[in-house]
């Protein structure tokens, strides 16, 4: 598992195609949840929320994130101008009235990433600064071995040339300390959620 090729995304019938005509795919990613179920994203997303947050990531990724934000502060790339709704229109002026009037998930404030929809087996959140407008998607899909699993796809447009340069430098810090450290707590959450399942099933079975 881990990263995918680009049709590991393309190839699903995915309701965000439709709103990220102009984005590029920057990155597809699997994530092994053994013993899935077809209806268990929702689950899986509350999982994630759960055991996510920055707070509870590896001291590795807490740093390059308290780097990354104190560059940004340092250097305006955060500023409310360069975020959604202000540098750029949220895509949820694109959503078609069936995705609109659906419940998007839960937002707070210690969340960059802004959500667009949430549906049983997908979801999408967007967030915006001087270097890019990006969307992460998340999606549920039968694997090759019969369970589902998880897929995330990162779309971006960066903001001109400057903002090629950045997502180019920030490659690296991706592959090698980001995905993997979210490949270790969202595949943990997804151990943790499928052991209470089965401890609750156990006790409530006669």
């Amino acid at each position: 598992m881990g990263r995918l090729t680009e049709t590991a995304h393309t190839g699903q019938p995915w309701r965000i195609h439709e709103l990220t005509r102009d984005f590029r795919i920057e990155d597809v990613w699997s994530f092994r949840t053994p013993g899935a179920g077809p209806d268990e994203f929702p689950a899986m997303l509350e999982a994630m929320r759960t055991t996510g947050g920055l707070a509870k990531q590896p001291r590795p990724v807490k740093l390059l994130f308290a780097v990354r934000w104190k560059l940004g502060a340092l250097l305006g790339w955060d500023k409310p101008s360069a975020g959604v709704g202000r540098r750029v229109a949220s895509l949820r002026e694109r959503l078609p009235d069936d995705l609109r009037d659906a419940p998007p998930g839960p937002d707070d404030d210690g969340m960059p990433l802004k959500a667009l929809y949430e549906l049983d087996t997908e979801a999408a959140r967007e967030m915006a600064n001087k270097t890019v407008h990006t969307v992460m998607h998340l999606g549920w899909v039968r694997g090759a071995h019969g369970d589902h699993e998880l897929r995330m796809a990162v779309l971006v447009k960066p903001n001109g040339l400057f903002g090629r340069l950045y997502m180019a430098a920030i490659a690296p810090f991706r592959y090698l300390i980001v995905y993997p450290a979210l490949t270790r707590r969202w595949e943990q959450a997804w151990r943790e959620h499928a052991h209470k399942t089965s401890h609750a099933a156990r006790a409530s079975s006669p």
